[in-house]
């Protein structure tokens, strides 16, 4: 049963989409998911699933539509999937808190840089299925926009590495499989 980790956009994040980590941890347990454990109040949440990546982002995006009344969008990546992000950071020489990872549900296009706006100092680059954003100095004051990320969501690269730690713990000791319940003995 592989460990995924699903990524949830706009939620707790500047007064938008109120949504406690304790009901995001039950969702994912009624939806029959493993070791359910949510990171910072974010939308971050790393769990065991028998489905595919495609199933449990459908399901999680039911179960918020259901819960917010408006549609709430996850991205969903393996443990090793979220390794290979880590890995592949082209600013690894960049403050990890203010350098980010924007996932995406496909590969950028490849004018996905073309079509950014309001640049000045951040560097950018295109990964598998994310555009990696290094902020310098700092996020604050940026106006970036990436018109190609718009559908995604951001994680900075302390997030994504405590992420991809948190789910390959998971895939290291993967659950037991479920109990099952007694049968009476017939007596006899």
């Amino acid at each position: 049963m592989p460990a995924y980790a699903a990524l949830l956009r706009a939620v707790n994040v500047g007064g938008t989409g109120k949504l406690p980590m304790s009901e995001l941890q039950a969702m994912c347990e009624a939806e029959g998911y493993a070791g359910v454990r949510t990171y910072i109040a974010s939308g971050n949440v790393v769990f065991h699933s028998d489905l595919g990546e495609a199933q449990v982002k459908a399901a999680l995006e039911r179960r918020l539509q259901a819960y917010a009344g408006k549609p709430v969008r996850v991205l969903v990546r393996t443990a090793a999937e979220l390794a290979r992000v880590l890995a592949a950071n082209p600013f690894a020489d960049e403050a990890p808190s203010r350098t980010l990872a924007l996932f995406l549900d496909g590969a950028p296009p490849p004018d996905a840089l073309d079509t950014v706006s309001h640049q000045h100092g951040e560097r950018l680059a295109r990964g598998e299925r994310e555009i990696y954003v290094a902020y310098g100095a700092g996020m604050a004051d940026s106006r970036l926009r990436v018109p190609a990320g718009e559908a995604g969501t951001g994680r900075n690269m302390n997030t994504v590495a405590r992420l991809a730690a948190m789910a390959a713990a998971l895939d290291a000791a993967p659950p037991a499989p479920p109990s099952r319940p007694a049968r009476a003995r017939r007596s006899g």
